[in-house]
C-alpha cells in the first residue's frame, strides 16, 4: 500500500471515530449535546486552545520526542505578561510572553539536543520549573479586568460566527501544515524522527531541528496564554487545567504515533475534537472531573492499540496484495 493511500486510510478511520464518539453523546443526551449553540461552543471556542497546545505535542512526538512542559510555559508566559495587558502596554506584553516561551522552549530543545537528556525527563523537569517560578511569581496574587480591546481579541468575531480564537487557529494550522508538508524543513523533521542516524548521515542538522521544534512550541504556548488571558479576563496559574492530557490525547487520536516519522497535523484536529467532545458530553452528563480523566486516559490506550491493529490491518492488505500479484504473475 502506498504511503499516500495508507495516509487517505488513516485520515478516514479517525473520522469515523470521532462520528462515533458525537453518535454515542447525542444518544445519551440528545437535546443537550446535539444542537447548533452547544457543538458551535465545543469546536469554535473551547477546541482551539487545545488545538494550539496539541500541535505544538504533535511537532515533538514527529520528531521522536514529547514535550509534557507546553502547559506550565502557557502559566508561566501569561501570569508575566498579564500585568503589561492590564495596562494597555500590548507590545511589551507580547514581547515578554514570547522571550518567556520561547526562553522555555530554547531551554527544552538544548537540554534534549544537545545535553542528551531523554525528551520526557527534559521536558517533565522544565514543565516542573515554570509551573513552580509561576506559583512563586503569583504569590497568591491574580491580575484581573483587561481592557476590552484586548478581550476582543479571542471573544471577538472578525468573520460573524466565528470567534476570532478560531481564526488564530486556522492560521497558525495553515502555517504548520505548509512548514511540514511543503518545506524541506518538514522532510528533514519527518527524517529525523524516522530515523535520527540516518537523517544525521544524511547530512540533516539533527540538533538545530530538534531545538526549533521546541521554540516553536515555546511560541505556541505563548500565543495559548495570550488567547486565554482574553478569554477568562484573568491571570491564574491554576488554568493549565487538563490541557497537558488533553493534547498528548489528541496527538495520540490524531495518529501521531510514538516512535517518531508519521503523523499530519490535520488529524490532530480530529483528534482534538474527538477529545473535546468526550469531555462535553461527559460535563453534560453530570460526570466528575476525576472520572473524566479515567475516561480520557482509556481513550489513549484505545487509540495505542487502535494504532497498532490499524499497522497491522494494512500490513495484511500490502501482504495480500503482493501475493496475488505474484500468482496473476
Amino acid at each position: 500500500m502506498s504511503l499516500k493511500a495508507k495516509n487517505r486510510v488513516d485520515l478516514i478511520s479517525r473520522f469515523l471515530i470521532l462520528i462515533v464518539v458525537m453518535a454515542i453523546m447525542a444518544v445519551l443526551q440528545p437535546g443537550a449535546f446535539l444542537n447548533w449553540n452547544n457543538l458551535s461552543q465545543v469546536i469554535f471556542q473551547q477546541t482551539p486552545f487545545t488545538l494550539l497546545m496539541a500541535f505544538g505535542m504533535s511537532l515533538a512526538i514527529i520528531s521522536n520526542g514529547i514535550d509534557i512542559s507546553m502547559a506550565s510555559n502557557m502559566v508561566l508566559s501569561s501570569y508575566l505578561s498579564g500585568t503589561f495587558f492590564s495596562e494597555g502596554n500590548y507590545l511589551v506584553g507580547i514581547l515578554v510572553a514570547v522571550g518567556v516561551g520561547v526562553a522555555f522552549g530554547l531551554l527544552n530543545g538544548i537540554l534534549i539536543a544537545k545535553i542528551k537528556i531523554e525528551p520526557f525527563i527534559a521536558t517533565f523537569s522544565v514543565d516542573f520549573v515554570a509551573l513552580g517560578l509561576a506559583y512563586v511569581v503569583c504569590d497568591g496574587k491574580y491580575i484581573y479586568g483587561f481592557p476590552e480591546g484586548f478581550r476582543a481579541l479571542t471573544n471577538g468575531a472578525l468573520i460573524p460566527g466565528i470567534p476570532n480564537i478560531a481564526l488564530i487557529t486556522i492560521a497558525v494550522f495553515a502555517l504548520l501544515y505548509f512548514l511540514t508538508k511543503h518545506t524541506t524543513y518538514g522532510r528533514a523533521l519527518y527524517a529525523l524522527g524516522h530515523n535520527r542516524k540516518a537523517a544525521k548521515l544524511a547530512g540533516m542538522r539533527a540538533d538545530e531541528i530538534v531545538i526549533s521544534v521546541y521554540v516553536i512550541n515555546g511560541l505556541l504556548a505563548s500565543l495559548t496564554g495570550i488567547l486565554y488571558l482574553a478569554r477568562l479576563n484573568a491571570a491564574d496559574p491554576t488554568i493549565k487545567g487538563t490541557l497537558t492530557i488533553d493534547s498528548l490525547a489528541s496527538a495520540l487520536i490524531g495518529g501521531i504515533a510514538f516512535g517518531g516519522g508519521k503523523g499530519s497535523v490535520i488529524i490532530t484536529i480530529i483528534g482534538a475534537l474527538v477529545i473535546m467532545f468526550i469531555r462535553n458530553g461527559l460535563n453534560i452528563m453530570g460526570v466528575s472531573t476525576n472520572w473524566q480523566q479515567a475516561v480520557v486516559g482509556m481513550v489513549i490506550l484505545f487509540s495505542v492499540f487502535y494504532e497498532r491493529g490499524l499497522n497491522l490491518l494494512m500490513l495484511y492488505v500490502a501482504e495480500h496484495k503482493k501475493k496475488r500479484a505474484k500468482a496473476a504473475a
